[in-house]
């Protein structure tokens, strides 16, 4: 049943995508507010959707520490999920994200219209110039950022060095990080049909204020934290019966 279930999801998160985003492209004139607000009611529905078909909902913990804004968000990334459900927690956003996702059809219309920044991972330094700059304009005009500082989804139990590029944006706006742990990784795995019930805990933790801190400072204080919290609340040995297997 579960893999009924999860296959009833998939299509209807899939067959949503051109629902929101066809009549969404009328709103490219409107401001970022109204697209925003528009055309992420499909990752919301999404959400519901999960809930609803896969019994699968997530619990928000320290709440309370969402400042104001706006701010950067360093999330850990294990699945596909929490690109959808940030949108869910936090304030309207933008995501550093890789410059291929821009060219899919339909999708990456939306990611354009949302103003994403899109990086090539590889051009290194380059890369990290185009998130100051355009991170600083995001954030200079009330926008959030999400990044994910591994670059990549990793699988529960397993790590990828965080990139430096998040770090290097705090350093020289001066603008504060939020930072976020997660399980999802036990729920939703990457390139995974199955979408297991329970609930995922995404925990909202110490918000670092960059005043005084190099970027490496930064980034250590964000990867310890993110990773030691991702241990605490994984639950892949519970599911699984086994230990778990950027810029």
């Amino acid at each position: 049943m579960i893999y009924i279930r999860s296959l009833i999801f998939t299509i209807i998160m899939i067959t949503t995508v051109p629902v929101f985003v066809l009549p969404g492209l009328l709103l490219y004139p409107f401001p970022y507010k109204i697209r925003y607000g528009f055309l992420s009611c499909w990752a919301k529905s999404v959400v519901w959707w999960l809930k609803l078909i896969c019994n699968l909902r997530h619990e928000v913990i320290n709440p309370e520490k969402i400042p104001q804004g706006p701010a950067i968000v360093f999330c850990k990334h294990q699945s596909a999920w929490e690109t959808i459900a940030l949108q869910a927690i936090f304030p309207p956003q933008v995501w550093v994200l890789k410059h291929e996702l821009i060219r899919i059809p339909v999708f990456g219309w939306a990611l354009a219209m949302l103003e994403s920044i899109a990086i090539d991972r590889a051009s290194g330094r380059k890369a990290v110039e185009q998130i100051v700059e355009q991170g600083k304009q995001r954030l200079d005009s009330g926008k959030w950022i999400v990044i994910f500082p591994e670059g990549t989804r990793v699988a529960p139990g397993q790590r990828k060095k965080f990139g430096i590029g998040g770090a290097v944006l705090a350093e020289q706006t001066g603008y504060p990080i939020v930072l976020v742990a997660h399980n999802a990784g036990d729920f939703w795995r990457r390139r995974s049909l199955v979408k297991r019930p329970g609930v995922i805990k995404v925990v909202i933790g110490p918000t670092i204020d960059p005043a005084g801190k190099s970027a490496d400072e930064i980034k250590d204080i964000a990867e310890q934290w993110i990773n030691g919290t991702v241990d605490e609340i994984s639950v892949s040995k519970a599911i699984n019966g086994v230990e778990s297997a950027a810029v």
